[in-house]
């Protein structure tokens, strides 16, 4: 005869293994419960995994940390006196930056108009520029990814990665007066900061995918991305010169190099949620019909 303490044993994994497969099925209905009642919310998150929003994000910050960030300052060697002075402020601007991170930047800038120039010559700045363009195709595999358009597809042009880092450049020089609504206030510079991204990443997307997606249905993307954006802008403010003042203060140089990479890997992040959540909701049937994107989705598996 089994023991009094082996029968309860035997209840209780019984029992416990009869709430467990209620519960599993109590969540499979509640899971298709939601994915009836809101698909979208099914198909984002299906798409954020085939875009691999992480690893797109980790890849894209490294892009613009290894390549974008020197052109910045290859950028500044060569350009006029007031272009530096107004690219330093943006800069200063965006980050919100004081005491010794400011310090440091203004060293940084005031030294490469002579130093950069001898060291890297007109020929290595052409290639500094060419390197860089390791972010506009990360940028661009992140779009395809996000659209679902296939590899094999029709090829989009080089000279459109020239473009969109050349002209994120001349861009950042007016983020400054923007960001502090050209001298009133933040009040009128969020909303200005608001408008001004969603400009800028809605044409962003229309020149990477190479005009393979019309102007409307790329509108949720630039939307949601420049929210995201302004959003991390605001709290940069905030977080940023902190952050880099006792990164300084503790570890030197080295210090600001992890909290400025942390910084991008949190912005590009942000930005592949916002243009791969704004492909999805443009293809859900409501949004589709006023944005013209089935129609375009149709043309492009035609002429993919």
């Amino acid at each position: 005869m089994p023991s009094d303490g082996r029968m309860r044993s035997v209840f209780h994994a019984a029992w416990w293994r009869t709430r467990s497969q209620r519960t599993t099925l109590a969540a499979q209905r509640l899971q298709r419960r939601a994915e009836s009642r809101f698909p979208v919310i099914t198909r984002g998150a299906e798409r954020m995994v085939a875009v691999n929003i992480f690893d797109s994000a980790t890849r894209l910050a490294a892009q613009c940390f290894l390549t974008a960030v020197p052109l910045l300052f290859v950028f500044a060697s060569f350009a006029p006196q007031p272009v530096r002075d107004q690219l330093l402020s943006s800069v200063r601007a965006v980050f919100g930056l004081h005491g010794p991170a400011s310090e440091q930047l203004n060293e940084i800038f005031s030294s490469s108009e002579g130093d950069f120039q001898n060291a890297v010559g007109l020929v290595g700045a052409l290639m500094v520029l060419l390197s860089a363009t390791a972010v506009s195709r990360a940028m661009q595999r992140l779009c395809k990814r996000a659209w679902q358009i296939p590899r094999s597809g029709v090829r989009i042009a080089i000279w459109r990665w020239v473009v969109w880092i050349a002209v994120w450049l001349c861009l950042l020089t007016l983020q400054g007066p923007i960001r502090t609504g050209f001298g009133v206030g933040l009040w009128l510079g969020v909303p200005l900061t608001l408008v001004f991204q969603t400009a800028v990443w809605w044409w962003s997307q229309h020149l990477l995918l190479g005009a393979l997606i019309p102007w409307l249905p790329l509108l949720p993307g630039a939307v949601l991305t420049a929210a995201g954006v302004t959003t991390l802008s605001l709290t940069a403010r905030i977080y940023m010169p902190r952050a880099l003042n006792r990164a300084l203060s503790e570890f030197g140089s080295a210090g600001s190099v992890f909290v400025l990479l942390s910084w991008l890997i949190v912005l590009c992040v942000a930005i592949a949620v916002g243009v791969t959540a704004g492909a999805v909701l443009a293809q859900e049937p409501y949004i589709a019909r006023r944005l013209g994107s089935r129609a375009a989705l149709r043309e492009r598996t035609e002429r993919s």
